[in-house]
């Protein structure tokens, strides 16, 4: 199954490994609050995320937010089958990943370890390898300028 939507792909790859039970944060996890819950926009709401929606659809949201300099994406779910289903198909695309029940928020991995203060979740980061020659690598994060124009 070739995944259609490589940015949304992007956005929610490594985040199952979360939902696979991994917790080994030991005094860190005690600081995490519990995850929030809710629509696009409350989740947005306690990031203090003004939300620009890229996709409004039933089985998925995603908006793109801003926290300081840094761009990182919020994508809730209505299932958390979908969520499953979405995350196992982007799970070779890297990145890191906040995740909650039905949402995920996808970005630097500062801007996304900033995130869990507010939001809680569990913190996840995305396979180091990717598909040479993919799709995916269309406005890829490689770190040279971060000034776009």
């Amino acid at each position: 199954m070739r995944v259609t939507r490589p940015m949304l792909a992007l956005s929610g790859a490594v985040a199952i490994l979360a939902l696979a039970g991994c917790g080994s944060g030991g005094k860190d996890e005690a600081a995490v609050p519990e995850a929030v819950t809710g629509s696009l926009e409350h989740i947005a709401a306690e990031a203090k995320c003004k939300p620009n929606m890229q996709t409004d659809a039933d089985e998925i949201r995603q908006a793109l937010c801003k926290k300081g300099k840094e761009k990182y994406v919020l994508a809730t779910f209505a299932t958390d089958r979908g969520q499953r289903e979405w995350l196992n198909s982007a799970k070779d695309y890297g990145g890191y990943y906040l995740v909650g029940r039905k949402w995920v928020a996808v970005g630097q991995e500062k801007t996304v370890t900033a995130l869990q203060g507010a939001l809680g979740g569990t913190m996840e980061e995305g396979s180091e390898h990717m598909n040479p020659g993919g799709s995916h690598n269309k406005g890829g994060h490689d770190g040279g300028s971060s000034h776009h124009g």
